[in-house]
Order: structure tokens, then sequence, then C-alpha cells
């Protein structure tokens, strides 16, 4: 990959819903408003992981924006997190930080989306509202049924079951009709979300669309080959797609 080219990082917080979410913005000194790609993170995750940051400067080199959000109830976000935590509310901080960088003046009007686990699923179910030019996923579920039956498998006793019962129950399978430029990453060793949701994705997304699935991957993307790849290859998606020509 080329050298990392100058960026400012700047701190950005904005308000949906009476709910002070926090972001951070890597803005690549050497383009005039370039594109912008927004990351978001899994259900107990936060904007602060090795993949988030990692995207942001391998994107950044490339002259392409990235501007990465704690959704509701997480990181450095308000909220609690099991009241104000739903799929819908997450497309709703999702729309809201892309309002926020469209009133901003120094970016471009191309947006690309990346999501982990839960934050792929926003991206799908928030991408055609947003017209968005690409998405990039990493283990996304297209339902929640398997994500809970994972959960209960593993003894996860963060999460309550009432909260997968009342408020985390989804199925985007008709977002998901609606996705073009897509480029899908899975484990195929994922026990938390097992790689057919990735399989039923990429068969029913629109063209252009990629599936790349890691050979012993689990669904954290811990191995460092499979890190390093996701680098490249997402990256170079997101600049094949905002210059028109992702294949």
């Amino acid at each position: 990959m080329e050298s990392q080219q100058p960026a400012i990082i700047e701190e950005i917080h904005f308000t949906v819903e009476g709910i002070r979410l926090a972001g951070t913005l890597h803005l690549p000194q050497t383009v005039k408003n370039p594109p912008v790609v927004i990351g978001l993170h899994g259900l107990l995750s936060n904007r602060s992981s090795a993949k988030q940051i990692d995207l942001a400067m391998a994107c950044n080199t490339l002259g392409i924006a990235y501007f990465r959000i704690d959704h509701r109830g997480c990181g450095e976000s308000e909220g609690e997190f099991e009241s104000v935590t739903s799929l819908s509310a997450r497309v709703r901080d999702l729309l809201a930080a892309v309002e926020t960088l469209q009133n901003r003046g120094d970016l471009g009007e191309k947006i690309g989306l990346f999501g982990s686990s839960l934050g792929g699923t926003v991206c799908l179910a928030g991408a055609s509202r947003l017209a968005a030019v690409s998405c990039v996923t990493l283990a996304a579920p297209i339902r929640s049924r398997d994500l809970h039956n994972a959960a209960k498998a593993e003894g996860d006793s963060r999460i309550p079951e009432t909260f997968f019962n009342h408020q985390m129950q989804f199925d985007i399978l008709e977002d998901v009709r609606q996705v073009r430029n897509l480029l899908i990453f899975h484990g195929d060793k994922d026990t938390v979300v097992p790689v057919n949701h990735a399989r039923e994705i990429f068969r029913f997304a629109g063209e252009p669309k990629s599936l790349i699935v890691n050979r012993e991957g689990d669904h954290r993307m811990t191995d460092p080959v499979h890190h390093k790849r996701f680098l490249t290859e997402a990256s170079r998606w997101f600049l094949n797609a905002f210059h028109g020509t992702a294949k």
C-alpha cells in the first residue's frame, strides 16, 4: 500500500433525537472535497476498534475521507445501551451522521459505507436511503435469529433475553435487494454470525458485488493476514467505486 498521506483528524459531536453522538473524521489534506466513507461498529463495540482506525488510514492514503462514529449507548456517545439500541435507531444514527457531513462544505457528495457485524447490517439497511456509492461489510447478519441463538449458545450474559426479543428483531432481505456495489467479507469459522449470512447477502445483492470468505476466519477477523487483505481490498473497492471503475 502507498505511503501514508497527511490527514487532519477531527473529533465531531452531533445530535440525533436529543442524544449526543461522538465521531472522528479523518480528512486527507491532499484532496479537495474528497469522497467519504462512514464506518459503523458492531453491537457491543465502538468507533475505536483497530479495523475502523486502520481502514480510515488506508482510505486516507487513497485520498478518501473516513468518519467513524459511536452509536447511541456506545463508546463516547450518550444513551443507556439497552434502552436506546435497535437496528432502526442505528440507521437513524447513520442518517444523522451523513447530514452532519453534508453540512460541512469540505467533503464531496459521494458516500461509501463500511460496517462490521451489526454495523454491516446497518449499512445494508440504510444504503438505498442514502444513495451510497459503495458498501463493504464484515461478518454482517442478515437477520437477528442466528445472532440471538449464537449469543445464547456462547453463554453471553451481557445482553438480556428481553433485548433480543423486543429490540433486536430484524430481517433485512428486502433492503439487501436494493444494494449494489457491495464487497462482503466473512470468516468460514465465524461462530457468532454463520457464513451462510454472507452467502445469502451475496446472492440477493445487485451487481457489482464480490464475496471474500476468509479460510479459518473468525468473527472479529483476528488473523493478521485476513486483516491486511481486508484493508487492501476494502480501500481499493471504495476507490474504484468512487471513480466509477468498480467491477
